[in-house]
């Protein structure tokens, strides 16, 4: 028995029909199916043989692959439409994956990324892809969360010099440049719009001020192309010095030094994608460097000190920390709402040590880490016995640093105080 005909998945530019090329436009004439979104029918209705099906699948993305089944079941030839190349943030991967590369024909269409970048003169082969057609989450706001619709480009932003961001409706171009200015890249790019392309009333805004363009309105559908014009961070990734953070006043020293800092960011064990938990922020130091360590990923921060809290936020903002969300409160109240970490540093505990480590292992993923700092005797206490209790593995460090000081026309050495530093991991099962 022979194998059924490919569906074949073939883009389309808002030209319709007069932008097809011979070989799609005859596949559609032949199918007995044609599957897409309303509005891309309609860009064929007058050139199909009344014969042709045609099935419109606005809200009903999960039922296309059912549907190209059970036409190729019955020995119907059929068709799905996708704007421009189905491969570039399009429907090709989803039907792919749900109805395997035999199954389906592919014959793309210009990107529509890549008619922007035409129209606007641009070279476009270093470009970050972002889409950020995904369901409105509203404005963007310092702290806001991987599950925002803005996420991926306001991250994309801090590592990427050059942006192309597929929109939507809702995550519109104006919200786009008042997210990145909410996010300290005010000065930082320059944004293109390239709207209704491929129709008579085709409309370009190019190299825009995103203050100017935070105030537009911009016509639908639209391509936005972002270009860094300042020059980009090359602060360091790791080894801040303690006076780069803002700390309580008067009160100075109250932060986890550079020593300590470092080695427990050492046993935290970062990835690029992790998930990080900073319990007793302070001022924020380890929770912002594990924030640049774990850049694709994100960190979960908590402080019930108001004036500490306030000092990690203004910490954030000057290393334009997007994917670091601080909220002022005691823990454990709120850590139910965060996403299972990768790795948790607490800093401090407010009295709920004990109920925090249980908390804590009973969250982490397997294989995560657990990494406290401890300048007291009853805190080193009480944790070694949570997490023996707990049948952890553990191990405990103790960091004895001292600093050079001038005295008179040479140095000493002043000691800092003692730390202990007690790291556990989440046994895989």
């Amino acid at each position: 028995m022979n194998s059924p005909d490919p569906c074949a998945l073939i883009g389309i530019l808002d030209d319709g029909w007069a932008g097809l090329g011979d070989s799609a436009r005859a596949r559609l004439i032949e199918v007995d199916l044609l599957i897409g979104a309303r509005r891309t029918l309609e860009l064929l209705a007058t050139h199909l043989p009344s014969r042709v099906e045609q099935r419109a699948m606005d809200g009903l993305l999960g039922r296309v692959p059912e549907w190209v089944r059970a036409a190729r079941g019955t020995g119907q030839t059929c068709a799905v439409l996708a704007t421009g190349d189905p491969l570039c943030h399009g429907i090709g991967s989803f039907l792919l994956g749900k109805l395997g590369a035999d199954a389906i024909d592919i014959q793309p269409a210009a990107s529509t990324l890549q008619l922007a970048f035409a129209r606007l003169k641009k070279s476009w082969q270093t470009a970050k892809i972002v889409s950020v057609h995904s369901r409105d989450a509203g404005e963007w706001a310092p702290g806001a969360t991987p599950e925002h619709g803005l996420y991926a480009l306001v991250r994309a932003a801090a590592e990427h010099p050059l942006l192309a961001a597929f929109t939507s409706p809702e995550n519109s171009p104006d919200r786009i440049a008042r997210a990145l200015i909410s996010a300290g890249h005010g000065e930082d790019f320059r944004i293109s719009v390239a709207a209704r392309l491929a129709l008579p009333d085709e409309a370009l805004f190019a190299n825009l001020p995103l203050a100017d363009a935070a105030a537009m309105h911009f016509p639908d559908p639209n391509i936005v192309v972002l270009e860094r014009i300042t020059p980009p961070d090359t602060r360091a990734t790791f080894g801040f010095e303690d006076t780069d953070f803002v700390q309580r006043a008067p009160e100075k020293g109250l932060i986890t030094k550079q020593e300590a800092r470092a080695l427990s960011l050492a046993k935290l064990r970062l990835r690029p994608d992790s998930r990080v938990w900073d319990i007793g922020a302070g001022s924020g130091s380890v929770g912002l460097e594990a924030a640049r360590l774990a850049r694709n990923g994100h960190v979960w921060a908590i402080e019930k000190n108001p004036g500490d809290a306030a000092n990690a936020r203004e910490n954030a903002r000057r290393l334009r920390a997007s994917n670091y969300t601080l909220i002022e409160g005691k823990a454990p109240a709120g850590l139910d709402t965060w996403p299972d970490p990768d790795a948790v540093f607490i800093g401090g505990s407010g009295g709920e040590l004990a109920e925090l480590i249980r908390l804590v292992l009973a969250r982490l993923a397997p294989g995560g880490r657990l990494v406290m700092n401890f300048v007291t005797l009853e805190n080193l206490a009480t944790a070694t016995a949570a997490l023996t209790e707990a049948g952890a593995t553990w191990d405990v460090v103790q960091l004895q640093a001292a600093r050079s000081q001038p005295i008179l026309d040479m140095h000493r050495l002043a000691a800092q105080n003692p730390v202990w530093i007690v790291s556990a991991t989440k046994e895989i099962p």
